[in-house]
């Protein structure tokens, strides 16, 4: 869809439907001719009640009215969701250019917000679909008209959305089109197209050679290749702030391995690669901005599958940092493929690390689909990384480590195994397992198993929802204003 911003009034834009937001006790702030749009408020049938839509026809356009709520809580995020029901009413009534007239006395972020919503409602995933029909296709442009330039922050929400897009189309793709292999070529695209971004791709000997015998014992059980992605922006201008490591969690299969999974919904652990769906593209995206901070990224992207080459219940792996692991269930794959990037991304000259990852079934039960789960050993960094979560309104709740859950990981047979015995702190003791793989870094575990697909808000409802995009670009916003 093609997005611009304009200071033209909304009739004068060649949008054949118009949205207009209706505040709580402020009415209509421009009405047409005849006021129509008024008479609809004044009758009852469009009023500010958020997610309610009223369609009326005036001036040769289609006028669709929409309920934003309470004047203190036009933020962001309600501009998401008002856009999104917008899109899909639009979508229903066949628009096929699309403005929002952006109310008066909203920050930059609500633009953005409308923005979002928009391009986010309007994806489709129908790459498999033998007859996809046109009748659901949506509109083919969005303009924004404002009392003042909103260009900058509606270009910028733009080339967000695009790749939190980008990133649902990974997920959503099944795990026999997107292998480890296919989420590197995915990573070279990017460095082929978007200016200083590197990538390399190194398959399973390159893992084993550098002695990553967690990843690379969770790879074994697959034929396919394995891929460690480093992914590096250095931005045209002057970056003086800490270098940004972000490191993804990509099991483009997870089977739970000869710990195998129960077969009802299996099928959905082809979003398992979710984390790093959401690094490779958020990258991408900053890398488009021309962001100025420095990144890292690393990606670890295998399947895991049972076989006899799989690793076993009570094998013992050496970690490329020296850590010895007992492998006590082989569905606990996350944190073995993790704890080796995480090391990797420090070696690499990750200054501040954030890591993305479905890694645990305990974390939905904990936070539903709300939140994702959030643990840190920094509190400034984490205080970072909630401002980020809440300003993109991917949200995160924050939970504690502490020197008894540290405890309970500790081996029999090696320092450390990758799941307890006891079903406690279940979350809590996983990110015990990948803090012992920092150092002194400032890091920040996100826990997006509940946030990362069938999200459930308007405009993110079903299949892949590219959690963390919006908070990764943030982040690196924030890093790059910090510095």
């Amino acid at each position: 869809m093609e997005v611009r911003a304009t200071t033209e009034p909304p009739l004068q834009t060649g949008a054949d439907t118009v949205c207009v937001g209706i505040v709580e006790g402020e009415g209509v702030a421009h009405d047409v001719a005849d006021g129509a749009l008024g008479a609809l408020v004044e009758s009852g049938e469009a009023s500010a009640r958020p997610r309610k839509v009223a369609v009326a026809h005036a001036e040769g356009v289609r006028w669709l009215l929409v309920g934003l709520g309470a004047r203190d809580g036009l933020d962001a995020e309600c501009a998401r969701v008002a856009a999104a029901v917008a899109e899909g009413r639009a979508r229903d009534l066949g628009a096929r250019v699309l403005c929002w007239e952006v109310p008066h006395h909203v920050d930059d972020a609500f633009a953005a917000g409308l923005v979002e919503g928009t391009l986010l409602s309007a994806y489709r995933f129908d790459r498999f679909k033998s007859d996809p029909g046109d009748d659901d296709r949506g509109a083919e442009s969005l303009v924004l008209s404002a009392h003042h330039d909103v260009s900058t922050p509606v270009d910028a929400a733009a080339v967000v959305a695009t790749a939190q897009n980008a990133a649902r189309d990974l997920q959503n793709t099944p795990s026999n089109e997107l292998t480890p292999t296919r989420l590197g070529e995915r990573a070279r695209e990017l460095a082929d197209d978007v200016e200083g971004l590197t990538v390399e791709v190194d398959g399973r000997d390159a893992i084993v050679d550098r002695a990553m015998g967690a990843f690379a014992a969770v790879a074994r059980g697959s034929d396919e290749e394995p891929a460690l992605i480093t992914m590096r922006y250095a931005p045209a201008a002057d970056a003086t702030g800490p270098v940004l490591g972000l490191v993804g969690k990509a099991v483009t299969f997870d089977t739970g391995g000869i710990s195998i999974k129960p077969s009802a919904k299996m099928e959905e652990m082809k979003f398992d690669m979710s984390g790093g769906a959401a690094v490779l593209e958020a990258v991408g995206a900053i890398a488009r901005l021309g962001l100025p901070v420095r990144v890292v990224a690393v990606i670890g992207a295998t399947e895991n599958m049972p076989s006899g080459h799989a690793v076993k219940p009570g094998d013992i792996v050496r970690a490329r940092n020296g850590t010895t692991i007992e492998v006590n269930n082989t569905d606990a794959e996350g944190r073995l493929v993790l704890s080796d990037c995480l090391a990797w991304a420090v070696e690499q000259g990750a200054e501040r690390l954030v890591d993305l990852a479905t890694l645990t079934g305990a974390i939905v039960v904990a936070l539903g689909s709300t939140h994702a789960g959030l643990f840190s050993n920094d509190d400034a960094w984490a205080g970072e990384v909630e401002a980020a979560a809440g300003a993109s309104g991917e949200l995160v709740w924050r939970l504690p480590l502490h020197a008894e859950y540290a405890e309970m990981i500790k081996g029999r047979y090696a320092d450390i195994v990758n799941t307890t015995e006891a079903r406690k702190a279940s979350s809590i003791t996983a990110a015990e397992f990948l803090k012992r793989f920092v150092g002194d870094v400032p890091w920040a575990h996100v826990d997006i198993a509940g946030t990362a697909w069938n999200l459930d808000r308007p405009y993110a409802r079903k299949g892949g929802a590219g959690f963390g995009v919006r908070l990764l670009v943030d982040l690196a916003r924030r890093a790059a204003a910090g510095a």
